[in-house]
């Protein structure tokens, strides 16, 4: 006769069956928890959660990392610093990760920079460019992957230097991003060019732009050249009200970004032919590598790839390499594994410097180009991050010790 006991005992070993099998479950995956802002920046975000779905896919059809499959838990960082940390607490508090990965915005970026390093969190900025990430700002618990502002800017400073203009025109989105590169670029400029001369700045809000106005004050200001920094919606105002005045006629024009086709496409035939630009050049690549992450892309979703495709996708592939290299997802161990950690990409390998943890991973600087009705580059060539970084005795300097 079954008694009240037995049904006691029975429920508990129920409860410890069920919690056993959640823990065998939960140790059959390995979670990195990944923010961004999706809501906002679709433009580049949408292809860059493609990139990324593909390299999990990939990653996980061979196996995975350490006989575990790969599990992204993505959430919204609402574009907003706080949000974010609010959603980073929550993915490792309520989820139970120890690796973050994602961001956009360079704000954003700072702020879960700071969120890992008090928490103790290993942190993979993917797309925030701002060079306090791994610098000023930087700590032992935090990388990242993509070219910084300085990097940016080191590229297309040959450039610039060889226009031979003296009076400059400054545009940029109000807020950290565009102030690094405009800080960068002055820096740089001034360096080797001392009798340059800013004669504005035009700094609106990072998409709210009144293209009309920005561009009556360049006019007035009467600049050589102009070096822009704004991107999206914001950059394709500025184009459009730009090419209609004649603002950018027999001027040197310089821009961050501008090539990527999640900004040149949306302007179509007005894109701004003679830039000056970083970008991707995406149907001229043809390195072997490349073209075997183009093949797979296409082969998914049926479309062309942007730049924001490949960032997702090498963030994944990065960490999988980490993770295997460390043979564990101790923090510890994987950060001592990403320092020196090469990687392979689609525009070929890389690694992650040990002095500031930050990739030299490239980009392509080439020119804007018309063809078929739509932007593309022209006159490319790709730059090696590696060569445009400072050395490990500057970074010193720049970033404080934390490691």
């Amino acid at each position: 006769m079954m008694t009240a006991r037995h049904f006691g005992t029975l429920a508990i070993a129920g409860a410890l069956a069920m919690s056993f099998g959640h823990a065998v479950l939960a140790q059959e995956t390995i979670k990195i928890g990944e923010l961004n802002s999706y809501k906002t920046q679709t433009a580049f975000l949408d292809p860059y959660k493609k990139g990324w779905e593909l390299a999990i896919e990939e990653i996980n059809a061979k196996g995975g990392v350490l006989g575990k499959k790969l599990e992204v838990i993505s959430r919204d960082d609402g574009s907003n610093p706080g949000d974010a940390v609010r959603v980073a607490d929550e993915l490792v508090t309520r989820e139970g990760v120890n690796i973050l990965a994602g961001t956009f915005l360079s704000n954003i970026g700072l702020a879960v920079t700071e969120f890992a390093g008090k928490k103790q969190v290993f942190f993979l900025a993917a797309e925030p460019l701002t060079d306090k990430i791994t610098w000023a700002n930087g700590n032992k618990y935090t990388f990242r992957l993509r070219t910084t502002t300085y990097m940016q800017v080191a590229t297309l400073l040959p450039d610039a230097l060889a226009a031979k203009k003296k009076r400059w025109a400054l545009v940029y989105p109000n807020f950290e991003y565009g102030q690094a590169a405009v800080a960068a670029f002055k820096e740089m400029m001034k360096a080797k060019q001392p009798d340059i001369e800013f004669v504005t700045e035009q700094a609106p809000p990072l998409g709210k732009v009144d293209a009309g106005a920005v561009v009556q004050a360049i006019d007035d200001a009467k600049p050589d050249a102009i070096f822009n920094v704004l991107f999206g919606a914001d950059f394709s105002k500025l184009v459009r009200e730009g090419t209609t005045r004649g603002t950018f006629k027999d001027k040197t024009v310089v821009s961050l970004l501008s090539g990527e086709p999640e900004y040149l496409d949306p302007v179509k035939e007005e894109a701004p032919v003679g830039w000056i630009v970083t970008g991707f050049p995406w149907d001229k690549i043809k390195t072997p590598e490349y073209l075997t992450f183009l093949a797979a892309y296409q082969k998914k979703y049926s479309d062309y790839p942007r730049l924001g495709s490949v960032v997702g996708y090498v963030t994944m592939k990065s960490l999988a390499a980490g993770i295997a290299k460390a043979g564990s997802t101790d923090t510890e161990k994987l950060i001592t594994a990403f320092k020196g950690l090469k990687v392979d990409s689609p525009f070929g390998p890389f690694m992650y410097r040990a002095s500031d943890h930050q990739a030299t991973l490239g980009t392509y600087v080439g020119k804007i180009a018309l063809e078929n009705g739509k932007g593309t580059m022209s006159d490319f060539k790709f730059v090696d991050g590696a060569t445009v970084l400072p050395s490990d005795e500057e970074v010193k300097k720049l970033r404080p010790a934390t490691d």
